[in-house]
């Protein structure tokens, strides 16, 4: 669902074909991903580290969602092309951000041994899923949103980065 939520986000500002299918497919690959790095973590590390999962991803979703807000805020002061949310850096820092939590499971299932390789597969798949419906859902609002698609875009960013950091 996180995925989902930052897809609608993203959506509003950067919904073309290629930037739904590009960031469709890094969060299903980081989600089926993490999992598989929590899962190799619990095998080294305690299971304090797990703990530090909201805080980093609540971070990154700032950070991008701050530079969506300023690059909105200040359109009137100069004249450049939008940032593309599903390129270069923010999109490394999206993916991250809503996988963290896949993180934490990769770990339990490290901890408790379940059926690594499945699990993954599935979360994968359904993070791609939701994250292309998202993106659609995004570029629909968009369409009646109109100038202040990448102000509502920071905003939600920001939102789910404090809901993160609270705890859910």
């Amino acid at each position: 669902m996180d995925a989902f939520s930052v897809a609608i986000g993203v959506g509003l500002t950067a919904s073309g074909r290629r930037q739904i299918f590009r960031l469709s497919w890094h969060f299903g690959f980081f989600q089926f991903a993490m999992p598989i790095v929590g899962w190799q973590a619990a095998r080294v590390v305690s299971s304090e580290v797990g703990s530090y999962g909201a805080w980093i991803g609540s971070g990154l979703l700032i950070l991008v969602g701050i530079r969506m807000l300023r690059d909105a805020l200040g359109k009137g002061a100069r004249e450049e092309l939008p940032r593309d949310p599903t390129k270069g850096w923010s999109l490394v820092m999206l993916s991250t951000a809503t996988s963290i939590d896949a993180l934490a499971v990769g770990f339990g299932l490290g901890l408790v041994g379940g059926s690594l390789f499945r699990a993954c597969l599935l979360i994968g798949i359904t993070a791609g899923l939701m994250t292309w419906l998202g993106m659609l859902l995004g570029r629909f609002l968009a369409a009646r949103v109109g100038t202040y698609a990448e102000l509502a875009g920071g905003i939600v960013l920001l939102l789910l980065a404090f809901r993160l950091f609270l705890g859910r």
